[in-house]
């Protein structure tokens, strides 16, 4: 081999993360993979994540997803993610089925809003909050394979550390990702 082709580090991964309807738990256990971090960097270029300050997303080769989606932002958000990764990954049970956020769906949003925001005592508002600034809630709380492709899902509430880590080496290098006995916890 010529010391040219030698001489290249072989390509990173461009990985991003995005946090939509959840409580941020999997981008924590994510960051539990600990010194193992200063191994996945030398493996990949972060783009949008807890890891770096970058707010516009750029192309991506593999995208995480946490959270369901109960606004309409958060599906804007979710489109223009999608558009911009190559893989997707829906990450926890927030993402893959609607998670702890979809156990208002049982409820009238409506009422639940009232009752939230009027009939509340010592609650000084008396309106639903109604500014331009805030998100459209959605009706239900939704996964976000009911909005784009998903190309794998990472179960758990949240995925464990070691989960993260088998699931990114496995796709980098190829594999379809396979997370054995005591990779999946819900917690």
């Amino acid at each position: 081999m010529s010391e040219a082709l030698l001489s290249h580090p072989p390509r990173k991964f461009r990985v991003a993360t995005v946090s939509l309807a959840g409580c941020f738990g999997c981008h924590m256990s994510l960051l539990d993979i600990d010194e193992r971090l200063f191994e996945l960097v030398e493996r990949v270029e972060f783009d949008r994540s807890p890891l770096t300050d970058i707010k516009q997303l750029g192309v991506c080769d593999i995208g995480l997803v946490e959270g369901g989606l109960c606004n309409a932002e958060n599906v804007t958000v979710l489109r223009e993610f999608r558009t911009r990764c190559k893989t997707l990954v829906a990450v926890g049970a927030c993402a893959i089925n609607g998670g702890l956020p979809a156990q208002r769906n049982h409820l009238d949003l409506g009422v639940l809003l009232s009752e939230v925001y009027r009939s509340r005592r010592g609650m000084s508002a008396s309106a639903v909050p109604n500014d331009p600034e805030l998100p459209l809630p959605l009706n239900k709380v939704h996964p976000i394979s009911e909005v784009v492709h998903v190309d794998y899902f990472l179960p758990g509430c949240p995925p464990p550390a070691d989960a993260f880590w088998r699931f990114l080496i496995d796709l980098m290098a190829g594999r379809t990702p396979h997370l054995g006995h005591g990779l999946l916890r819900y917690d």
